[in-house]
């Protein structure tokens, strides 16, 4: 998902021109770009120009936070909060296309330069944080705001920035702000040296296969696929699979040879666990640091520390969500796999389900039980295709459409570029870039971000969001078009959710626009979206066969629906499994041995013996690659109770009915945190929350 803009980078205070052109005329960064829309100039940025923007930015906010500071005027919004939207102008503009790339585009002559840069980002952040002076000022206007003739929405940007100051340690002593500095800046390390480890243990592992009879079971995108790569690393004539989603999910889910499955699962789930890349002593060192660093903010432990920031409140109130999902998830896996044992047993099979048989056996109950061959499915879901239902669905709900901008800036040849603009009157709403295929600079999953939010920048001016979807999707293969499988659909859908709550924003501020929100609100979006992928009026309307160009048969479409909540017991253990795995680590002291406390921790809860977290400790990125999601990977689950309550309503209405659709539009998407997410969400749905529409919705009730 997103990385949500922090305070010390955010970008009405600025350098003047001929400061800037002193610096360096040629850098990109160091001026408003002039691009359409303020688009990136990407073909003119190079990595040399990273670093020098990005000491060039600190400068610029060294001086416009001395301007905040000194200032003798009695502190009001408009002279200590409103500048604090747009610290840096040019911080902003380096660090949101260097934190793109860190993820999307990370070559070895980036990944060195990022090891310089990250320290003084984060640098950057420490001395905007937890500057005392400007603390107090914030505080002076947070204590006054009742007094103050603020709209509501500004009051609540107060009170936001005062939170958001608080929380990262604003209010400490000298004394323990030096020690908070010091645990950030070697937790920062500690992350990049993840994620490095991770990307790199990734691109090392892959199978070789020689016999092509070995390939049976396998669609035949996969093999050419495979070849394609093979032939990329001089292998002609062979056949090689990665531990990328697009080689590695087809193999585990069609390959009939069980030694070739059992390859790639220990491959995938052995990732990053041993040799040089081996991320186990970085957990380690990362928990102990996270204990430390809860200690100085003045809590019991990390979980505690982040669990206070969001609705659950404790990590007791995340547990006790979390199991009473959990329970009833495990006991439909065992239904689950009971059923894979029988056809195990009836072919003579002759061994008991492993994890590697859990997608090749589910795949083949799935065809028992409701006929339904995904291989036959993905003829109708070409990438094309997708795209132009998602873009129909959203035209029709919110009235937006998606223009193609061919001869926009882009990093890679492959990205496309979409000018987002009101169906009716033409006006732009946002840009919208999308970047789908796998490539060794690329982290895996798919996620969405912003280069650009909407909301009040330097000089008074309005602008409007840039934001972006990333995948690692199914490349073309052969003569054949990218055709996802049903998971990449509902993944295109669930990210481009994420990407219309920054797309139709309507906040007025940066720091609450867009999803500037909760993080155990912010995923409700992007899976309410995933609804429309495969309702049957949408899928009519998009599912074309990528040879005939026929819609997708009715007898297709019952056949997916009634497989809807088919395999949510694995589905629904591995994730609830993988969010208790994560409170557990963020209650810990200290971890010695990571993949002991892991097994503890799958003994502890009950976790099927056939059944893995859904990332395991050594490639937990969401939890060990940054702090995004630390002690907070429930908050999926809890979106997606509102997500099942209010979905629930479009079911009862219709679809695509315009009052709910506006009223869901208005809310939700446009409203981001100008409002408390609770009261927003009553206000569309028309009462508090219920957790039993997330039974409901996964067949558990």
């Amino acid at each position: 998902m997103n990385r949500f803009a922090t305070v010390a980078i955010g970008a009405i205070l600025a350098a003047t021109p001929l400061q800037i052109m002193a610096q360096d005329s040629t850098n990109p960064f160091l001026q408003p770009y002039t691009t359409k829309y303020g688009i990136p100039p990407y073909e003119k940025i190079k990595v040399s120009d990273f670093i020098p923007a990005i000491k060039a930015g600190i400068e610029e906010q060294d001086r416009n936070l001395s301007a905040i500071t000194r200032n003798r005027a009695l502190p009001d919004f408009d002279n200590t909060i409103l500048p604090l939207e747009n610290l840096s102008p040019i911080l902003e503009r380096v660090a949101s296309v260097f934190y793109h790339y860190e993820s999307a585009l990370s070559t070895p002559e980036f990944a060195a330069m990022a090891e310089e840069a990250i320290p003084l980002l984060n640098e950057a952040n420490n001395k905007v944080n937890l500057d005392d002076a400007l603390f107090q000022r914030i505080k002076a206007v947070y204590d006054s705001r009742d007094k103050l003739k603020l709209t509501p929405v500004q009051k609540r940007v107060v009170e936001k920035y005062y939170r958001m100051f608080a929380e990262q340690g604003a209010a400490l002593s000298p004394e323990k702000k030096a020690e908070l500095v010091k645990v950030n800046d070697e937790l920062s390390k500690l992350f990049i040296q993840f994620n490095k480890n991770l990307l790199a243990a990734t691109n090392q592992f892959t199978v070789v296969v020689y016999d092509k009879a070995d390939l049976a079971g396998l669609p035949e995108s996969s093999v050419a696929q495979a070849a394609d790569e093979a032939k990329k690393r001089g292998l002609d004539g062979l056949w090689v699979f990665t531990l990328h989603a697009p080689s590695r999910l087809p193999v585990l889910q069609y390959a009939d040879n069980r030694g070739l499955r059992e390859a790639i699962y220990k491959g995938y789930t052995s990732l990053a666990s041993t040799g040089e890349n081996s991320n186990l002593p970085v957990i380690s060192q990362i928990v102990k640091l996270r204990n430390e660093k809860a200690k100085i903010m003045g809590f019991d432990n990390f979980a505690k520390m982040m669990t206070s920031r969001v609705m659950a409140k404790t990590p007791e109130a995340a547990t006790d969500l979390l199991l009473s999902v959990f329970e009833p998830a495990v006991k439909r896996s065992h239904e689950e796999v009971a059923d894979m044992q029988a056809i195990v047993d009836a072919e003579g099979g002759g061994f008991k389900i492993a994890p590697w048989d859990y997608y090749y056996y589910a795949d083949k109950v799935k065809k028992q039980k409701f006929d339904l061959d995904e291989n036959q499915v993905r003829e109708y879901f070409s990438l094309e295709n997708v795209m132009q239902g998602l873009f129909d669905t959203t035209e029709r709900l919110y009235g937006i459409k998606m223009v193609p901008m061919n001869d926009a800036p882009k990093y890679m040849d492959e990205v496309q570029v979409y000018d987002v603009v009101d169906s009716k009157t033409g006006e732009h709403v946002a840009v919208w870039m999308c970047d789908y295929f796998p490539r060794d600079s690329k982290r895996q999953g798919a996620w969405m971000e912003q280069l650009q939010s909407c909301g009040i920048f330097e000089n008074g001016e309005t602008r409007r969001p840039i934001v972006y979807n990333v995948g690692n999707f199914s490349r073309p293969a052969g003569d054949m078009p990218a055709l996802l499988t049903i998971d990449e659909v509902e993944t295109t859908y669930h990210e481009f959710g994420h990407a219309l709550q920054s797309i139709l924003s309507r906040a007025p501020y940066k720091s609450i626009a867009g999803t500037n929100v909760d993080r155990d609100y912010v995923e409700m979006c992007s899976q309410m979206n995933e609804h429309w992928a495969f309702e049957p009026e949408a899928l009519k309307r998009y599912a074309k066969h990528y040879k005939t160009g026929e819609a997708i048969p009715d007898s297709l479409i019952t056949k997916l629906n009634a497989a809807g909540t088919f395999n949510q017991g694995f589905t629904t253990t591995e994730l609830a499994g993988a969010a208790l795995l994560d409170l557990k680590y963020g209650a810990e002291a200290e971890v010695e041995d990571v993949m002991a406390f892991e097994k503890k921790v799958a003994d502890e809860i009950g976790m099927p013996e056939e059944i893995t977290f859904r990332y395991r400790s050594p490639y937990f990125k969401h939890i060990f690659g940054d702090d995004g999601y630390a002690s907070g990977y429930y908050t999926y689950l809890w979106s997606q109770v509102l997500e099942a309550d209010a979905w629930e309503l479009f079911k009862e209405k219709g679809i695509f009915d315009k009052k709910t659709a506006d009223s869901f539009k208005k809310n939700i998407l446009e409203s981001g945190d100008t409002e408390d997410a609770l009261v927003l969400f009553k206000r569309f749905r028309g009462h508090e929350p219920d957790s039993n529409a997330l039974l409901r919705l996964r067949g558990f009730e």
